[in-house]
């Protein structure tokens, strides 16, 4: 995401009152980045995917080494007026990078070195990010890899095989890899009333506000919990939570049509593709959306660890934001080239 410089996890003076207008120009900037990326022939992505994908792993060395550390996350470029995290334009140069390779390689994609060699630079990046520490956008690039594996055609015995691995890689981490504050998290899950006050505070607020809503919701700036700041990163990791106490069921619910009408759209733009490259972008678009909405509502309701993970166009960031419209841009290319075969 993209925070203003004086952003401390915490709103200071007239910060609230500027987090609008803040979103507002990073909204402005990301449909022009749109309305740029529907025109530009999506296949030109295809020959400086290797040169975008160390661009990606260059920002991310450059944000850990010398990053702005946000929220116990050193993630965070410097540029002087904003904060810029790589992390998130790096989930769409996966998408890319992925896209091309499984594309150029589909008529022997069912050979299983193709999953060790795509492996390759999801692992890479997947370290740096896991040094940052963000555990969350480590576990979506991870999920962009499986998904456009899943598309692409790979056997499912192999697919069985990677979700049985997975799962003892998974409890290997609890003991090896896995720090303190990420177990917590887990621990939290189950049951967040063991620590109320500390690790499971965030997931009861959350949790209350919004069974809070009810049908109808507050009524919007109403909402006890997030307007006394009770539910902490209301503007980001939790912002579902507000939607749900202010607006109501009625009101999630609408945020989850909205959410499934893009994934239905840009489903219909992969199979409706007659180049492989494209519908691999557009399925791997699919993919960032879904994981990074059902991880953050599931959070939001308490039946998925708190990531700190963005929910897709809604959460405050710019460079969540501005990431996603690009990728919508990059999505309308291949809607309006993508039916003509190359």
């Amino acid at each position: 995401m993209l925070y203003p410089i004086s952003y401390n996890g915490q709103e200071s003076g007239g910060e609230v009152s500027n987090f609008f207008l803040r979103q507002a120009v990073f909204a402005g900037i990301g449909l022009v980045v749109f309305i740029w990326l529907s025109f530009v022939d999506y296949r030109a992505f295809k020959s400086f995917s290797a040169v975008v994908f160390l661009g990606g792993i260059f920002l991310l060395l450059l944000a850990l080494i010398f990053g702005k550390t946000i929220r116990g996350t050193s993630g965070w470029i410097d540029l002087g007026i904003f904060s810029f995290q790589p992390v998130e334009p790096f989930k769409l140069i996966t998408v890319v990078v992925l896209a091309k390779y499984f594309s150029v390689n589909s008529r022997t994609i069912g050979e299983f070195r193709h999953i060790l060699i795509s492996v390759v630079p999801v692992i890479l990046s997947v370290i740096l990010i896991l040094k940052q520490p963000d555990l969350g956008s480590a576990i979506v690039v991870l999920g962009i890899w499986l998904g456009m594996l899943t598309v692409s055609g790979v056997k499912k015995k192999y697919l069985v095989f990677l979700l049985l691995l997975g799962l003892i890689l998974t409890l290997v981490s609890w003991n090896f890899l896995l720090k303190e504050y990420q177990k917590e998290r887990l621990s939290t899950l189950i049951d967040p009333f063991a620590d109320p006050l500390g690790s499971g505070y965030n997931v009861i607020q959350s949790t209350v506000a919004v069974g809070s809503g009810e049908i109808w919701g507050k009524g919007l700036g109403h909402g006890s919990q997030s307007q006394l700041n009770f539910l902490p990163e209301k503007h980001t990791d939790f912002i579902f939570a507000v939607i749900a106490e202010e607006l109501g069921f009625a009101g999630a619910i609408f945020v989850l049509v909205l959410l499934m009408v893009i994934m239905t759209r840009l489903l219909t733009i992969a199979r409706n593709s007659q180049d492989n490259f494209g519908k691999m972008l557009a399925s791997g678009i699919v993919t960032i959306i879904f994981i990074q909405g059902a991880v953050n509502i599931g959070m939001n309701i308490g039946i998925v660890p708190v990531a700190g993970i963005p929910l897709p166009f809604l959460s405050y960031g710019g460079s969540s934001l501005i990431t996603m419209l690009a990728a919508l841009g990059i999505a309308q290319s291949v809607e309006r080239r993508g039916k003509v075969s190359p």
